[in-house]
């Protein structure tokens, strides 16, 4: 197996409206689409041609069957448990006069346990959800996860940088010491070293063999076995940037596995990323695939 993601699947509802009308109707777009950190990243490893899986935890509803049928459409395997007790969880999207806010339910996501993982994973690559770390419900989990893990690389997402200030750097750091990469946004790498831009990466560099940067329409900065590396990002019409940070992980892991050089990987995990920012689906485009070789 070439990747598996342990963590988060979602539904995620995007509604599109110029402003809303509290206490009143107003029309606007509504998009239902799968999602979730590890679902999307797994759809995307699959899209450049790698083996997929993905294990997490969904209700025993509709939105889950609908998330497993999804996935194996996409070609991850889908290795979840059921909840009878939690349902599939849920993230609504709003965007409403230039502004984005979410709402998350995790539902059965947050009830992630030990004895839903396999005794190891053999991968190579383990990608386990910061969400699933960073809150009570799945912190246990993750770190079964991250220690069961046998992989080239063992990547763990920063995940949210509120939820790093909760947590605090110094836990991460130390619940983390087993992952060789660790993927994070400016305001979460911020929050774990208090540094920006190449500063973080380089700070988080003389702690994973693997440490990336993502910075928006500024592309992206990596750091592998001590050195750094830029890429600028894409000239693009952004449409909605939801699940471009999942895409971005799982190609550049996908290509550091293959043996391209950092500056080609960082590079295709920018236009990854740049693809689900420009077309606002957190998914490929259906029937698109990626260049011979698993180049994007």
């Amino acid at each position: 197996m070439d990747l598996i993601a342990v963590g988060d699947l979602m539904l995620d509802v995007r509604a599109d409206t110029g402003a809303l009308a509290h206490g009143g109707d107003v029309h606007g777009r509504v998009a239902v689409q799968p999602g979730g950190t590890s679902a999307n990243a797994a759809v995307w490893a699959a899209w450049q041609g790698a083996s997929a899986q993905v294990y997490g935890r969904v209700g025993d509803d509709v939105v889950g069957r609908l998330l497993r049928d999804c996935l194996a459409a996409r070609g991850v395997e889908a290795v979840l448990s059921l909840d009878p007790g939690a349902p599939t969880g849920t993230m609504l999207v709003m965007h409403e006069q230039g502004e984005r806010s979410m709402v998350a339910d995790r539902g059965a996501n947050a009830r992630l346990s030990v004895d839903d993982l396999p005794p190891s994973f053999e991968a190579g690559i383990v990608l386990v959800s910061g969400y699933l770390l960073l809150q009570p419900g799945g912190h246990d989990a993750a770190i079964a996860a991250l220690e069961r893990a046998h992989a080239t690389h063992v990547g763990i997402d920063a995940a949210s940088w509120p939820l790093v200030d909760a947590f605090g750097a110094d836990r991460f750091f130390e619940e983390t010491a087993t992952a060789s990469a660790v993927l994070a946004n400016e305001r979460e790498a911020y929050a774990l070293t208090g540094l920006e831009g190449m500063s973080a990466a380089a700070a988080l560099g003389e702690r994973y063999a693997v440490a990336a940067v993502k910075r928006g329409a500024r592309g992206a900065v990596l750091v592998v076995d001590g050195v750094p590396v830029r890429a600028d990002a894409e000239t693009i019409l952004e449409a909605d940037p939801t699940g471009a940070g999942d895409a971005f992980d799982a190609v550049l892991l996908v290509g550091l596995l293959r043996g391209h050089e950092p500056p080609v990987a960082l590079q295709q995990a920018c236009h990854a990323g740049a693809l689900v920012a420009s077309s606002g689906t957190g998914w490929p485009v259906e029937g698109s695939s990626a260049p011979e070789g698993g180049s994007s």
